[in-house]
């Protein structure tokens, strides 16, 4: 081996001495830090596929069906409140993106937390565990957890466009940021939820002999 060679080697042993180092000190933090990282990564494609998505179905009829679902209670100003509020028309024209709108944001989110099941699964819980069994769970917690962010969402969503769009005048590009601001807000909602979850669900069986 030459000297190159070497030297080439002990630059990568060097960081990987130390994350492994690391991970046996600090198992519980390490453990945080890939999945973070993985969140991260699974936010970048949410935030492409989701104007994909948007722009797809902004072009249907889809975004005439007014999409307002589980009503609870009212807003301050005397509205009904309603956990999923995508009232029809489009975003621009004072609408809430309608059934078209509710489309893009679930079918964005369902594709990232299938590919974040099997990349955590594997890579940061290392489970060896029943993967259907983790996976119903996993369902259950995705739906309790995507109507929580959704009634969270009606406090933020409507005041960010409002104030990005309509205050400071950024029209079609004020949307744009919105929609970014939007998909962050609710990714941080899901990784503080998530990952305790995981803890829960993603474990590690010992070998049989």
């Amino acid at each position: 081996m030459g000297k190159e060679s070497l030297k080439d080697s002990k630059i990568v042993s060097g960081p990987l001495r130390f994350w492994n180092n690391f991970k046996e000190k600090h198992p519980n933090f390490a453990q945080l830090f890939v999945f973070f990282m993985l969140s991260n990564g699974i936010t970048v494609l949410q935030l492409v596929l989701m104007p994909v998505f948007k722009s797809i179905f902004a072009q249907t009829s889809l975004i005439q069906i007014n999409f307002q679902i589980l009503q609870f209670g009212q807003t301050l100003n005397g509205n009904p409140y309603y956990v999923f509020d995508y009232a029809a028309g489009a975003l621009s024209t004072g609408g809430g993106g309608g059934l078209a709108y509710f489309l893009a944001v679930q079918i964005t989110i369902a594709i990232a937390q299938i590919i974040n099941f099997f990349a955590q699964r594997s890579i940061t819980f290392k489970s060896n565990s029943n993967v259907w069994k983790a996976a119903f769970w996993y369902f259950i917690a995705y739906i309790i957890i995507t109507i929580g962010a959704a009634a969270a969402q009606g406090f933020y969503k409507t005041p960010i466009y409002n104030l990005l769009m309509d205050t400071w005048g950024l029209g079609g590009t004020g949307e744009t940021i919105a929609d970014v601001i939007t998909m962050i807000i609710n990714s941080a909602i899901q990784f503080w939820v998530f990952f305790p979850i995981f803890k829960i669900i993603f474990k590690q069986v010992p070998d049989e002999k």
